[in-house]
């Protein structure tokens, strides 16, 4: 019998699992986690012939090495980076064959962040709570990835899509989030609520799969104290007491006590997990829709 596994020759700083997360838990303190740049994690599903939620894995700065055990159907997307097979260089974006026994290299990123690896039939490790995904915050889901695991694969897919490349939004020079203020706005003063909306902050180094970190100038309060602990949703932009602004990602805690001044589109997340360290981020306020 074929043996569908993945070899991880080399792990990189942090490489996980992801499909689309476990929602509808956040009552059990439980995030939703998942890819936190889902279109790319589904086109490169798509590319190999797999369902949009099949498990892949998402590498951050520096790629992983991988062994295939069989022949498998590969793509590499998100964050562009060299790809290369036995050394010579492959395919990014598009599906590529990758014979077993051979050593599948996905490089450094050149521009962007995370990394998205599909295999054909996808990652199959054990589900928890439905899904395959690693959860850095609470723990679930399977480890990241370490040098000499074995990942176990699924049975291959149908036809895969035949294209010489697949378009992909480039990582941004300017990370834009548009924001619905509230709803605990009024707890700032309102030249912190015009400095957040008006002024240019960068992407901290400190930023993870919990949130993304900017540096900039110090949003001050109105009022003293804290917040009894409440819900906190994807996207919260959650101000600690140093002022700088936290935007919750899919591994972020399910409750806090620090005021969220507001609430980034789902839809510009994925651009925002690919923000490198030191780019220009700005919140621009939209209305409630």
């Amino acid at each position: 019998m074929t043996d569908r596994a993945l070899a991880v020759v080399r792990a990189g700083v942090l490489t996980t699992v992801q499909d689309r997360g476990r929602p509808g838990h956040a009552h059990l303190g439980v995030p939703r986690s998942g890819a936190l740049d889902r279109p790319a994690a589904a086109l490169v599903n798509r590319l190999v012939g797999n369902a949009a939620g099949a498990a892949v894995l998402e590498t951050t700065l520096d790629g992983c090495a991988l062994r295939p055990r069989a022949a498998v159907t590969v793509a590499v997307g998100g964050a562009p980076c060299p790809v290369t097979v036995d050394g010579r260089p492959a395919a990014w974006g598009a599906p590529l064959e990758v014979p077993a026994g051979a050593l599948l290299d996905v490089g450094a990123a050149v521009r962007g962040v995370r990394t998205y690896v599909a295999v054909g039939g996808g990652v199959v490790v054990e589900p928890v709570l439905g899904s395959r995904s690693t959860d850095l915050l609470s723990g679930l889901g399977p480890p990241p990835l370490s040098d000499g695991a074995v990942l176990p694969l699924g049975d291959p897919p149908g036809p895969y899509a035949r294209v010489d490349a697949a378009p992909q939004p480039a990582p941004p020079a300017e990370l834009v989030l548009r924001v619905t203020p509230g709803p605990r706005a009024d707890w700032f003063t309102p030249e912190a609520l015009a400095t957040f909306t008006s002024r240019a902050f960068r992407v901290s180094a400190a930023s993870n799969r919990i949130g993304l970190r900017v540096e900039g100038p110090a949003l001050g309060r109105a009022r003293t104290g804290e917040l009894a602990s409440e819900g906190m949703v994807l996207g919260a932009v959650q101000v600690p007491p140093a002022g700088r602004p936290v935007v919750f990602l899919a591994d972020h805690p399910t409750t806090g006590g620090y005021p969220v001044i507001g609430v980034v589109r789902a839809a510009d997340l994925p651009a925002a997990a690919q923000a490198a360290p030191g780019t220009p981020v700005r919140f621009t306020a939209v209305r409630r829709r």
